[in-house]
């Protein structure tokens, strides 16, 4: 059975990613996964191990105690997970969501979400997490590596809910892009939904009737408006995100320029790191 999978730590985004999870839940009829995963941790390293230089007597003592504080840390953490599971289950039955699950591992945090995905519809994640949770001119680096590795939609959300009530798709005719337009011609995700197709960097009538081809996709009735703009993607997208209530921005993974290399290349980085939206990443 399918169902949302949504990737949750201690930061301040775990209740978005919570609500954000039974949005999309409510809306595709599926249950949700809640994954909290307890990172390895090398106790030398973390302290910063300066044994070697204070002679091998002291440094069997020592390692002895970072042993033992170690294992209080794991164990702390594995408490914290399990709270901070049962909170954010609350926030998810409390929004009408009946179906839900919760799964505390110990490992790799990007090893354990492309495990679980495979048979997940969407993966939904925090903009930013612990080690960058206030650091507001990055986004974390975990999200990025979650996103780079991941084969399934991926969600990056910030820590305010907001219920998305209009769709922001950036549009380029790459395939990805061109997938992207089919679910959202025909999710239930989507349904309803008013939808502003954005072709940055455009220009010539190729991309023209690329555009009008896109608008085509949907069913009369879809609210649809279009924009076509020569101007750059960075700059481009963002202001249209700004310009409508409650957007969720959709973009192909991988396509050609005006957002080629997405996650790899400084564009789309900049794009997370800068629009206040949800943005969902489709390979």
């Amino acid at each position: 059975m399918e169902f949302i999978l949504a990737a949750i730590d201690a930061s301040a985004h775990a209740p978005g990613v919570c609500q954000y999870a039974a949005w999309a839940a409510t809306r595709l009829e599926m249950p949700v996964e809640l994954l909290h995963v307890v990172q390895r941790q090398d106790a030398v390293a973390a302290r910063r191990d300066l044994s070697g230089a204070i002679g091998l007597g002291v440094k069997s003592e020592l390692m002895e105690e970072l042993v033992r504080l170690s294992e209080q840390s794991s164990r702390a953490e594995i408490e914290k997970g399990r709270v901070l599971l049962a909170a954010g289950e609350h926030i998810v039955r409390d929004a009408g969501v009946s179906d839900v699950t919760t799964l505390h591992r110990h490992g790799g945090v990007i090893e354990t979400i492309l495990e679980r995905e495979e048979n997940a519809r969407l993966v939904i994640v925090g903009r930013r997490g612990t080690d960058h949770e206030y650091a507001t001119d990055h986004i974390g680096s975990m999200i990025e590596r979650v996103v780079r590795a991941s084969i399934k939609p991926v969600m990056i959300v910030s820590r305010t809910f907001a219920e998305p009530d209009h769709v922001v798709f950036a549009y380029d005719a790459s395939p990805a892009a061109k997938r992207a337009l089919e679910r959202l011609a025909n999710s239930p995700l989507f349904a309803g939904l008013p939808v502003t197709i954005v072709m940055a960097e455009a220009s010539g009538e190729a991309k023209v009737a690329a555009l009008k081809d896109a608008e085509a996709v949907f069913a009369s009735d879809h609210p649809v408006t279009t924009v076509f703009d020569p101007g750059k993607a960075e700059k481009v997208i963002p202001r249209v995100v700004a310009s409508v209530d409650n957007p969720l921005l959709l973009m192909g993974a991988y396509g050609h320029s005006p957002i080629r290399n997405l996650i790899v290349g400084s564009t789309t980085t900049e794009m997370i790191r800068t629009v206040h939206a949800p943005v969902l990443l489709v390979r």
